[in-house]
């Protein structure tokens, strides 16, 4: 009995040929556009941080959200110049102070005077340098080619600078209104749940950059007391560069310390001492009570997951990647546990703080209750919005007619 012949799939065969090369070029769009899918991140990552003062200036300047951007970036311009000019003057100060004394530096270390002739004449740097003079000079000549290397990359810096602020800007202008275009396409249940996680997610960068940035001025306030204490000089800069170490998740402390000890053991034996005990005493304080009481009021990150987030995120993008990494895992954790409590029906109704899920509501009135408020202050408990949530809706009522009774 002749086997019937079946019909070739074509349809099937065409759209599984569609669905690898759509799977083969996204994947190379992936890898192609890598840097700007990083300037995305960077300024989405920047928008979200930065909505929370506009939408300040809005409420309480009754300004629009195009003046409030304006004067949010003009307000971060004007921080970012004035570090700028503190790193840098102190530096421009001392390199004139050297070229107005090269000459006398010169002179002594050619007549063995000075610390520097000192160190010339014990290790005979003189003929040193008479044997490696062909040495340097290629030095210097290929010197030339690195820093133009040096100069391109400033370059690209700078553009790629530019590049994300006009991706915020734009971002926090028009982010909003499309996210709620983006949302209205959704089924009402889902519009409720997508929103509520998006709170949550813009909650966790903005806690954690906020309480990172608080660490960060506490630990500069403690290095600059402790170097005054001292006398130890540069006490300004160094200062600022515990500040902006600090912002490094795990190792910052300790890269910020580095630098600022050796500073201090340069001006004194003692004020070397002391500033270790200081920056051992406080990363102490900072590891066991600042970064328990500050980072509670946010989502709570479990620390495995900071150190593999941070490791990826150095592996990725370095340096860049170990700020972004902990703010992302916090976004991953919120995610995560929102579809872990969909899945097993514990639903999510508004957004929550800290390990212990505490819902706002509940969180608000645990705070007025601490600080002596009365209970009845128009804001509800957790009980009293569940009722709410799962009382039926209350019936039309007809419209009533007052009639003023006649003598």
């Amino acid at each position: 009995m002749p086997t019937e012949s079946r019909p070739v799939p074509v349809r099937i065969i065409l759209a599984t040929i569609g669905l690898v090369l759509a799977t083969f070029v996204g994947l190379y769009l992936i890898v192609v556009l890598a840097r700007v899918e990083a300037w995305l991140i960077v300024a989405a990552f920047l928008a979200v941080v930065l909505n929370q003062p506009v939408e300040f200036f809005r409420r309480h300047l009754h300004l629009s959200r195009g003046l409030s951007t304006s004067l949010v970036f003009v307000l971060g311009i004007v921080v970012v110049a004035g570090m700028l000019y503190a790193f840098i003057r102190p530096l421009v100060n001392q390199t004139q102070h050297f070229a107005d004394n090269f000459p006398t530096y010169v002179a002594d270390a050619r007549a063995g005077k000075g610390p520097v002739g000192q160190l010339v004449k014990k290790y005979n740097l003189d003929k040193k340098l008479d044997e490696n003079k062909t040495k340097l000079q290629k030095w210097v000549s290929s010197a030339g080619s690195s820093a133009v290397d040096v100069a391109r990359g400033v370059a690209n810096g700078l553009v790629a600078f530019l590049t994300i602020i006009v991706l915020a800007v734009l971002m926090i202008l028009y982010g909003p209104e499309l996210l709620r275009s983006g949302i209205g396409i959704l089924s009402p249940p889902n519009q409720d749940r997508v929103s509520a996680v998006a709170r949550d997610c813009a909650r966790a960068i903005t806690g954690y950059v906020m309480g990172n940035l608080l660490i960060s001025v506490i630990a500069a306030a403690v290095t600059y007391v402790g170097l005054l204490a001292f006398g130890v000089p540069f006490r300004g800069v160094l200062a600022l560069w515990v500040a902006f170490a600090d912002l490094i998740p795990l190792v910052g402390a300790t890269l910020g310390a580095m630098p600022t000890v050796g500073v201090a053991f340069l001006h004194s034996t003692t004020a070397g001492i002391g500033m270790l005990v200081v920056y051992v005493v406080y990363q102490q304080f900072e590891n066991h009570v600042l970064a328990v009481v500050i980072m509670s009021k946010t989502v709570q990150i479990n620390q495995l997951f900071v150190l593999v987030s941070v490791l990826i995120g150095v592996e990725l993008y370095g340096f860049l990647g170990a700020l972004l990494a902990i703010p992302a895992a916090g976004v991953i954790q919120v995610i995560v546990r929102d579809l872990w409590d969909h899945r097993h029906g514990r639903f999510k109704d508004e957004p929550t703080i800290g390990a212990d899920m505490v819902p706002m509501a509940e969180h608000l009135a645990d705070e007025r209750e601490d600080e002596g408020e009365e209970a009845a202050d128009g804001h509800a408990t957790r009980d009293e919005l569940t009722r709410l949530a799962e009382a039926p809706p209350p019936a039309p009522v007809a419209e009533e007619v007052i009639t003023r009774p006649t003598r």
